[in-house]
C-alpha cells in the first residue's frame, strides 16, 4: 500500500482541524443559547469564527470613554460592563489583567470594582486565577461561556474589520 505525500496529509489534517473547530463552534453556540447556526449568507468570511480584533474592541472602548467628554460621566456608569470589554480586550490581545486593573478599566473606586467582580464571578462570567509569582495579586479572565457570548454580541453588534467582510 503506498503512503500519501506530506502536502496530501496537511491537508487532510487541515481539513479536519477545520472541521473539529466548526463542530466545536456550533456545539458552543447552541450552549449558550445561540439558537440557529449561521449559514452560507453570512456576512463574515469565516462563518466559524469567532475572532475579535483587538483594535475593534479598543475602539469601542475608547468610544465609551469619550461619552464623559460630552456628557455627565454619571449617567453611563456601567462597572460590569466595562469590566467584561476590558477583560475581552486583554483575552483577543492575549494579555493578563490583574483584578485590580480590572477594576481601574471600570473607572470606579476599587471597593466598587472589586464587588462589581464579585458579582460576576457569581454568575459564572468571571473566574479569578491565582499570580504564581505573586501570591497578593490574582488575575480576571473571562468564562468560556462569558467570552463566547461576547464575542458573538461583539460580532453581530460591531462587526468584524472591514477586511474579514466576504
Amino acid at each position: 500500500m503506498k503512503e500519501d505525500p506530506p502536502a496530501t496529509k496537511a491537508e487532510a489534517l487541515l481539513h479536519l482541524s477545520q472541521e473539529v473547530s466548526r463542530i466545536a463552534a456550533s456545539l458552543a453556540q447552541l450552549s449558550i443559547g445561540a439558537g440557529t447556526l449561521p449559514r452560507g449568507d453570512s456576512p463574515f468570511c469565516n462563518r466559524n469564527a469567532l475572532d475579535v480584533p483587538p483594535e475593534r474592541v479598543d475602539w469601542l472602548i475608547k468610544a465609551r470613554r469619550a461619552r464623559a467628554d460630552y456628557l455627565t460621566r454619571e449617567l453611563f456608569s456601567e462597572p460590569a460592563w466595562d469590566i467584561l470589554l476590558e477583560l475581552l480586550r486583554a483575552e483577543v490581545a492575549q494579555e493578563r489583567v490583574s483584578a485590580s486593573n480590572a477594576c481601574i478599566a471600570a473607572s470606579v473606586p476599587t471597593s466598587t470594582g472589586l464587588r462589581w467582580l464579585r458579582a460576576l464571578e457569581h454568575h459564572g462570567l468571571v473566574l479569578r486565577q491565582g499570580d504564581l509569582h505573586d501570591a497578593r495579586r490574582t488575575f480576571a479572565i473571562l468564562s468560556e461561556e462569558a467570552s463566547l457570548a461576547l464575542r458573538r454580541y461583539f460580532l453581530e453588534i460591531i462587526g468584524p474589520a472591514p477586511s474579514e467582510r466576504c
